[in-house]
């Protein structure tokens, strides 16, 4: 199995950016993620270019400015401790972040043809939905889900999977184009664990061939701060090992003039979804829900 898909952490570093993927560096047209770690009284300036993003903190506060627009990001102690709010900032633009406390910052970002309005997303707006049944249960917060937030072509939203479950599953696909049915979208991982008694958490993530595109094979030991890029395949599960909950981010963007998040699941394992009416979502969840407004 190919290992190129699976960076981890430190692998796709680039100067204030623990991780720095760009479609030039994927290999891809569309999708991008980076994440900056910035310093108490830290400052990062950026253009935008030809990509619309969401500003995400994952750890700590921050300012955004771009324009005449300023928008202060309340953000969170970390991806554990709750739904945190965000900014969007469009193309052809230059943007400002800055930092009191120091903290990390998710940049998540598309390739896009029209140029939105800068925007701020509060927490209090972000849906917190519990996907799947026992051993399957996790939460997605759709803070940039297709339906939910607009931009031109990026979907991000963050999934939480309790130590011992499996998430992204069952393995899903949306590497082509099928008006109504599928949708044909690269995508991002982005990972963080738990720990536990200062052990580090692990889990494993699986993307596999769907016999269609490039043939994506990884079966991947994913860490903190790991990147697992999924330009085609059947991907899933994503395991949580015991004793660890786990966290990641995912980023989509592609060329569907439709932005829309439809998939198809792998025929092998689709009817494991007829299963989770039977079955109670596991108790520990939600880990937290979306502030009151």
């Amino acid at each position: 199995m190919t290992t190129t898909h699976h960076l981890p952490a430190g692998r796709a570093a680039s100067g204030d950016h623990t991780v720095d993927v760009s479609p030039e560096s994927a290999g891809w047209g569309y999708s991008s993620l980076r994440v900056l770690e910035l310093p108490p009284e830290g400052r990062h300036a950026f253009d935008t270019g030809d990509s619309e993003w969401l500003v995400l903190p994952l750890s700590g506060s921050c300012t955004v400015a771009v324009g005449d627009d300023t928008f202060r990001l309340h953000g969170r102690t970390s991806v554990f401790s709750g739904v945190s709010d965000f900014a969007y900032v469009p193309r052809d633009a230059q943007v400002s972040i800055t930092t009191h406390q120091g903290g990390r910052f998710a940049l998540t970002g598309a390739r896009c043809a029209r140029r939105l309005p800068a925007r701020y997303g509060p927490a209090s707006s972000v849906p917190v939905e519990l996907r799947g049944t026992g051993n399957c249960s996790r939460q997605v917060n759709n803070f940039g889900a297709a339906g939910v937030f607009e931009c031109d072509r990026l979907i991000a939203v963050e999934v939480i999977t309790p130590g011992g479950n499996w998430s992204s599953f069952p393995p899903h696909k949306h590497d082509e184009r099928r008006p109504g049915e599928e949708s044909e979208l690269e995508e991002i991982y982005y990972f963080e664990f738990a720990a536990h008694d200062g052990t580090p958490g692990l889990g494993y993530q699986r993307v596999s061939p769907s016999g269609h595109a490039g043939g994506t094979d990884v079966l991947a030991e994913v860490r903190d701060g790991d990147v697992v890029l999924i330009p085609d395949g059947w991907h899933g599960p994503s395991m949580a090992v015991p004793g660890h909950d786990m966290y990641y981010l995912n980023v989509m963007a592609g060329p569907d003039p439709d932005r829309a998040w439809l998939i198809c699941d792998h025929p092998d394992h689709a009817w494991i979804r007829d299963t989770w009416p039977e079955q109670p979502v596991d108790p520990r969840l939600p880990l937290y829900a979306a502030p009151a407004q």
